[in-house]
């Protein structure tokens, strides 16, 4: 169907508030074409869109799609009563679609649990499996900014849903194309149960377990959570300490008006608690993002600046911290995962502790799928996971990642080593001094609408034709579309150097981006960011 008669349809059966917002662009070809040009898709990390009234937007009838083709699928996989949990975070309209899905599922018959207020998706992770659900959704876009909202489905286990699930889903919601049959609920339905305190409570003191370093420090610490759902979590879990909380950053809000962008992995987004944290003096900065999954750190320098850690500078510290807290407990089995686009500098740590590496796809829920698999097979046993996008996890409670619990340890951590007349900053020295120099870095180009689209498709294609004539000395090329080892083919490529630096290059799966990862191994720092702007400017002419 032609993007014009998508949009009449729409106009035919949309409710009044929707039919108001597609009549208010009436002539507007360019935007009623990126509105319906194709259908927001459920894809291997759920539905995540702009929000809006379109087929290729998030809304009550793309939601109630996803919603009544996972009902479908559901159905047919298990037999008997089927529950599902349903949680969203501080965004524009993740109530509202919250309540929507669980109404859906409640005419579908299912016993719902939906959230009273909103918390972090760890938390919706560790509700699934602790009150014996079937699956569970989250309302959430993550770190995006503000216009957009999605729709993470996780199974039984609180995983999100990985190749054969999420195939089998996409099938069922695909077989949907008459809006009318969706059923949507209207008002209080006796298959709704609302959650709240108690099981909030249950998942605090599952991360609470994972405590490894509690003796007194003068540690002091800024926190923001960036106008989301890490505020009262992670307060809680930081009680005892000396934490400042950002006032104008400590409630929800769905605009995140203080920010460009709500993403901790960005320098401005913690600019305001760097600011207060410079006020008081304090050794630490802590950022967590909307939905609380990830966390970004900034630490105190021998000059008073603060000084922003990478995701995988994060990671390697929090690897080694970890693994020296457990090393008495540690055997055979113990293994650390990571993915394919985080570095090698924490995987050399978990080595030299002598535990296994597994490697998966980009995703957390790969991380989570080997958690599941270690549970059943008994091979292994999980100890950490992390990716270099700042979400760390240590422990099962959860099969996400998890900023509450990786909040905790990072500030006993910080603790630690103040304690021992050092900073995070020493730390991460360190270990460049003992494994020697890792540079990483990220660079993303957003090109959006269907003219991006395609212009994304065809880089791709132009780099598996001719990257090897890009850069010199090129090792090894890896391109995991045509599937590597036991990984689902995924649209990757990886051009790795004799040293083992690496860069690697893959659309985002979640915004209209390409995305590329630079990792430069190097004994002199000077030499790696003299290869890295090199790289770089490689990059950029071939993009632009």
């Amino acid at each position: 169907m032609l993007y014009t008669e998508k949009y009449k349809e729409w106009l035919s059966f949309a409710d009044e508030k929707t039919k108001a917002e597609l009549e208010s662009i009436a002539g507007d070809e360019k935007e009623i074409e990126d509105r319906f040009y194709k259908d927001l898709s459920f894809g291997t990390g759920g539905l995540r869109g702009i929000m809006g009234a379109g087929s290729n937007r998030m809304n009550k009838y793309t939601v109630g799609k996803a919603t009544y083709g996972l009902a479908n699928y559901l159905k047919s996989k298990y037999s008997g009563e089927i529950k599902i949990a349903v949680a969203y975070d501080s965004r524009n309209n993740s109530a509202y679609f919250a309540e929507v899905a669980a109404g859906i599922f409640a005419n579908c018959g299912f016993k719902v649990f939906l959230y009273d207020t909103l918390v972090p998706v760890p938390v919706l992770s560790f509700t699934t499996a602790y009150l014996g659900c079937n699956a569970g959704v989250m309302i959430t876009a993550s770190h995006n900014p503000k216009e957009y909202n999605g729709y993470k489905v996780y199974d039984n286990r609180g995983c999100q849903f990985c190749t054969e699930d999420a195939r089998n889903a996409i099938s069922y919601i695909n077989k949907i194309t008459d809006f009318g049959v969706i059923p949507f609920g209207s008002g209080e339905n006796e298959n709704i149960t609302m959650i709240g305190e108690e099981t909030l409570s249950a998942y605090l003191a599952a991360v609470k377990k994972q405590s490894l370093y509690e003796e007194k420090s003068d540690l002091k610490i800024v926190y923001t959570p960036l106008h989301g759902t890490g505020n009262i979590p992670v307060r809680r879990m930081l009680e005892g300490l000396d934490v400042t909380v950002v006032k104008e950053q400590e409630l929800p809000d769905g605009n995140f008006s203080t920010v460009r962008s709500p993403n901790p992995e960005e320098k401005d987004a913690l600019l305001i608690a760097i600011d207060r944290a410079k006020d008081i003096g304090a050794d630490l900065v802590l950022g967590t993002d909307p939905d609380c999954d990830r966390v970004g750190i900034a630490v105190r320098d021998s000059g008073g600046e603060y000084v922003l850690f990478t995701g995988n500078q994060t990671g390697a510290l929090l690897v080694k911290f970890v693994l020296e807290m457990k090393k008495k407990s540690l055997n055979p089995k113990s293994t650390l995962v990571k993915t394919i686009v985080t570095s090698e500098l924490g995987a050399n740590i978990g080595r030299k502790y002598g535990l296994q590496v597994e490697e998966t796809l980009t995703g957390f829920k790969y991380i989570g799928e080997k958690i599941n698999k270690y549970e059943d097979s008994g091979e292994r046993e999980f100890v950490i996971g992390y990716e270099e996008s700042y979400g760390y996890l240590v422990g099962t409670h959860a099969r996400d990642k998890d900023a509450v619990v990786s909040s905790m340890l990072i500030c006993q951590m910080a603790a630690w080593y103040k304690n021992n007349g050092k900073t995070l900053i020493d730390g991460i020295n360190e270990i460049y001094e003992e494994y020697g120099y890792y540079l990483d870095s990220l660079d993303s180009f957003v090109l959006k609408g269907k003219d991006g689209a395609e212009k994304i498709q065809n880089l791709m294609t132009e780099f598996r034709k001719n990257g090897n004539k890009y850069f010199d000395g090129i090792k090894e090329t890896i391109d995991y579309s045509e599937g590597i080892r036991d990984l689902p083919k995924e649209n990757v490529l990886k051009y790795v150097w004799a040293d083992g630096s690496w860069i690697a290059i893959r659309p985002s799966g979640t915004e209209p981006k390409i995305k590329v990862y630079y990792s430069v191994q190097d004994a002199d720092k000077a030499n790696a960011e003299k290869r890295l702007t090199e790289i770089k400017k490689t990059i950029v002419e071939i993009i632009k």
